[in-house]
């Protein structure tokens, strides 16, 4: 069921313009592009689904394969490029040979159009069925073209992306040597039961009513308050890490609650009316049933909380990306938990016996200030599957975990969002390195780089050096 519609030599020097997300303005090296569909047919709809792929073979290849995640619905294909988590240098540009796939079905209406799901098959290639092929045949091409097979196969992806590695991982143990799983959307229903629903409720409790008493969520906490909450939570945790500089680089030492903040007797501007502190705590502390388990875990309280569109930070309600915000009041945490599970994507499972028996490596980055996905949830997992492996000291022989002080979804924010796993991945494969940390940098702060340390070590200054330089810091 394949049929290649494309097979062109792209000369060096070629860029990428990317419409649907990040491409690469940095001119790339020689390589061969093939595209083509597997499995092409007609769906529910009379509609054309079929599982379109890219695929790029550089001149120079250095032996290694790499498969690059999506992202929302996916239905394109992106670049083939192996942008994520590469810090300046893409794994094209390494000479890796990378591949890129929609997943199966064509988006209609941006990225956020699951209206694919209709069609049976489709939503199975959408939730794990699609990747495992495209990764099949792309190995298949490559040997074909170089005349030997990929002596190591990789996986990247945030978001979508980030749950297909995890999925990768559970379901198809020995497809990959080395998985790397950012933001992973990897309980989607459940995160939007969160941030869609239990945020929004807590806020409509305390907003302003219009005239037809609906309440305004945008006025239920004010651009002062936001400002005492930054002020408040970078008091109490930035400097933990040895030294105040608008990052909190130990996320899990930060004790900041937002009722501190509130007025104990007159009311002003210096302090936060209790029913604020209370919505806000009670916002971030994420769903729980009347009779108090926790369905969803909490979020982190990072300095990206304030941040205003497309993805608002948490403590921002209103209008988002997926339309207007909701102006219910009340909800059934037990009800809605129950319809929001969705066997099929959510990527929970945690026996990777044979994934780490056949030498597999797995690394998980999160952002703190992801105000999508709870990196809670993904520390959950990772301290879950830990368990169930045989502990944390066992477990992280091959597999690691990253904060990302300041990130927002995948990159953003007041953060150092540029770092290379990928590279650190491969070292840890094929020379059986362990990573000890990466270094960060970003746009956010000129000049500041920074280790990212694996849990549970954290980058604490050493108390002297340019807090600059990353050699003034330790994991610890």
């Amino acid at each position: 069921g394949v049929e290649i519609t494309k097979a062109v030599h792209v000369e060096s020097g070629s860029t990428e313009p990317n419409p649907n997300g990040p491409g690469h303005s940095d001119p790339l090296p020689a390589y061969c592009r093939v595209e083509g569909v597997i499995n092409r047919r007609t769906g529910i709809g009379g509609e054309e689904f079929g599982i379109n792929f890219a695929l790029a073979l550089p001149d120079k290849w250095i032996g290694d394969f790499l498969m690059q995640g999506g992202g929302g619905g996916n239905g394109f294909v992106m670049p083939p490029l192996g942008l994520v988590a590469a810090g300046d240098t893409p794994a094209l540009m390494r000479g890796f040979a990378v591949v890129s796939t929609d997943s199966g079905h064509k988006s209609h209406g941006g990225g956020f159009d699951f209206g694919f799901m209709k069609d049976q098959q489709a939503y199975l290639d959408f939730a794990y069925a699609a990747n495992i092929q495209v990764a099949a045949l792309a190995k298949q091409l490559i040997a074909q073209h170089y005349g030997k097979p990929a002596a190591f196969s990789y996986f990247a992806g945030c978001s979508t992306g980030g749950r297909e590695g995890m999925i990768l991982s559970q379901r198809f143990p020995t497809a990959f040597n080395g998985i790397i799983s950012g933001d992973p959307a990897m309980r989607t229903g459940l995160s939007n039961l969160a941030i869609g629903r239990w945020i929004p409720i807590a806020f409509n409790q305390i907003a302003p009513k219009d005239a037809n008493g609906k309440p305004i969520i945008e006025q239920a906490i004010s651009d002062n308050d936001r400002k005492l909450v930054m002020d408040g939570l970078t008091n109490r945790c930035d400097a933990k890490d040895g030294i105040a500089d608008g990052m909190i680089s130990d996320p899990l030492a930060c004790d900041f609650d937002a009722e501190m903040l509130a007025c104990e007797g007159k009311r002003d501007d210096s302090c936060l009316a209790p029913n604020k502190a209370s919505a806000i705590k009670k916002a971030l502390a994420g769903p729980r049933t009347s009779g108090g388990t926790q369905v969803y875990p909490g979020f982190l309280y990072d300095t990206g909380i304030t941040a205003g569109v497309p993805i608002r930070g948490l403590l921002s309600p209103g209008p988002g990306l997926f339309g207007p915000a909701p102006k219910d009041m009340t909800m059934d945490v037990a009800k809605e938990a129950l319809a929001a599970i969705q066997p099929l994507t959510d990527s929970m499972s945690t026996n990777l016996t044979t994934f780490s028996a056949n030498g597999g490596k797995l690394i998980f980055y999160h952002g703190d200030s992801d105000a999508w996905f709870s990196p809670l949830d993904t520390f959950g997992y990772y301290k879950d599957m830990a368990a169930a492996n045989g502990g944390l000291d066992t477990v992280s022989k091959w597999s690691q975990f990253y904060f990302v002080p300041g990130m927002g979804h995948c990159g953003g924010g007041q953060s150092l969002d540029q770092f290379d796993l990928l590279g650190a991945m491969v070292n840890w494969v094929e020379k059986g390195t362990v990573p000890a940390s990466v270094t960060a940098t970003g746009k956010a702060f000129p000049g500041r780089r920074r280790p990212l340390c694996a849990y549970p070590k954290h980058a604490q200054y050493k108390g002297q050096g340019d807090p600059q330089d990353a050699n003034s810091f330790e994991c610890r």
